[in-house]
């Protein structure tokens, strides 16, 4: 990873360090530029994207095939940036006096804000129009973008963190071939288990907190009963939230963690037992052969959500006036089929329901068991707290604060300091324009 808002993504054999999602630079054009409705009555829409997974050759191949099937729509594909935040800096810009695109990829810790100041539109109705089937989206996936009552973005490039662990590591502890049901579990058996039979290696690697410490600590605190916030109120202060982030904390003191640049490097190259790193890492672990590779739930007590989902949407900037023609190509690049394929492809999530029973989804679930323990986990996440995602920032600010304590400094008083840093945030930035 090169900067902490690279999309979490599908890591690859040729590129097994990096976390796929980065752009190229540029602009690829499917279409040349046109007016809204060129002199045949084809309308031309721009299609700001990352590329997340590596996905830029199939971005093409599925916009042409959307414009076989639409003859008057062509697609402009625009490289917005090499991650997420540049795409989110880029469009803000245009917001400011430039030419808005037409569509654009918005992560979850960006589309909340471009939602709040309306500068997306509200999608439910367009979709309705364009029969895109939006009860089908994955719920837990697709609601994530609620505010005020609509929709403001589809799922598309969609990950959640996921529990990898090495096979034979685990026989060599006398461990069973499952992931420990809850952190205590972890720490009370399968840690101490793995740390005897593995002097040399750490049982668990985890990205430090310049690299979304707090996307996965996230799961941890809900599975203890804290949580970074509840509903616009910061808790990171709450008795539940400190006891969390001490049993944290006490896994670096015992050496049952350790916290890296990039989880996957020491976990391949046999330095962790087991890591926690995004779903989208699984095709290049797989891939490379090193580690015989097991995969597993969050560790969360039953009935308690312990993952928390990620990745990207797409939204329809407000100030677009193709907003008909871009739900049409949204309603296409986000349905069943080209889900899969997208999925396959990249190590995302299928957002759609349909998808997880279509027949080339069962097979590759066959072949691939690893991945249908990520998409089966999706039952049992939970929307993010607006302390991480809303609050401009929130994430890194949090990320920091965890880096801290797993070095050493007080839980409570920092927990109680990023509290009232962000709750100053959430009263002058945010309460103020909910309706």
């Amino acid at each position: 990873m090169i900067n902490r808002r690279i999309a979490l993504a599908g890591l690859t054999a040729v590129a097994i360090g990096l976390t796929g999602c980065a752009g190229m630079g540029g602009t690829t054009d499917s279409g040349a530029d046109a007016p809204a409705t060129d002199a045949d009555g084809v309308t031309t829409i721009d299609f700001w994207s990352n590329h997340p997974g590596s996905s830029k050759d199939l971005e093409l191949e599925l916009i042409a095939a959307f414009e076989a099937e639409n003859p008057d729509i062509k697609v402009k594909l625009t490289d917005a940036g090499k991650n997420y935040e540049e795409v989110a800096q880029k469009f803000n810009a245009a917001l400011s006096g430039g030419q808005v695109p037409d569509l654009v990829v918005a992560s979850d810790v960006t589309w909340f804000n471009f939602a709040l100041n309306d500068q997306l539109a509200p999608l439910d109705d367009l979709l309705e129009q364009v029969g895109a089937e939006p009860a089908d989206y994955v719920p837990n996936l697709y609601d994530e973008y609620i505010f005020d009552g609509s929709h403001f973005a589809v799922p598309y490039a969609r990950s959640t963190p996921l529990f990898y662990y090495n096979k034979d590591m685990w026989q060599a502890a006398g461990l069973p071939d499952r992931g420990p049901a809850t952190w205590e579990e972890w720490n009370t058996d399968f840690a101490p288990k793995l740390a005897a039979a593995n002097p040399d290696v750490t049982p668990l690697v985890i990205p430090d907190g310049s690299l979304y410490m707090d996307w996965y600590f996230q799961g941890m605190i809900w599975s203890m009963g804290g949580a970074y916030s509840k509903d616009y109120t910061m808790t990171m202060s709450s008795p539940e939230s400190v006891k969390a982030g001490e049993f944290l904390q006490s896994q670096f003191e015992q050496g049952y963690f350790k916290a890296v640049k990039e989880a996957t490097a020491p976990f391949v190259s046999g330095q962790g037992a087991a890591m926690l790193e995004s779903t989208g890492s699984l095709n290049g672990v797989s891939q490379d052969g090193k580690v015989n590779v097991g995969t597993a739930f969050l560790p969360s007590p039953d009935g308690v959500p312990g993952c928390p989902t990620g990745g990207a949407g797409i939204g329809i900037p407000a100030k677009s006036e193709k907003k008909e023609a871009a739900a049409k190509f949204l309603a296409f690049l986000t349905n069943a089929e080209n889900t899969i394929t997208f999925s396959q492809a990249t190590g995302y999530m299928p957002v759609r329901t349909s998808a997880k029973e279509m027949p080339e989804a069962q097979a590759y679930f066959e072949e691939n068991p690893n991945f249908k323990t990520a998409v089966d986990q999706l039952e049992f996440t939970q929307k993010q707290d607006a302390g991480r995602v809303y609050v401009s920032g929130g994430g890194m600010r949090i990320g920091a604060a965890l880096d801290k304590i797993s070095q050493g400094a007080d839980v409570a008083s920092t927990f109680k300091q990023i509290d009232e840093e962000q709750q100053a945030m959430i009263d002058s930035d945010i309460k103020p324009k909910l309706k």
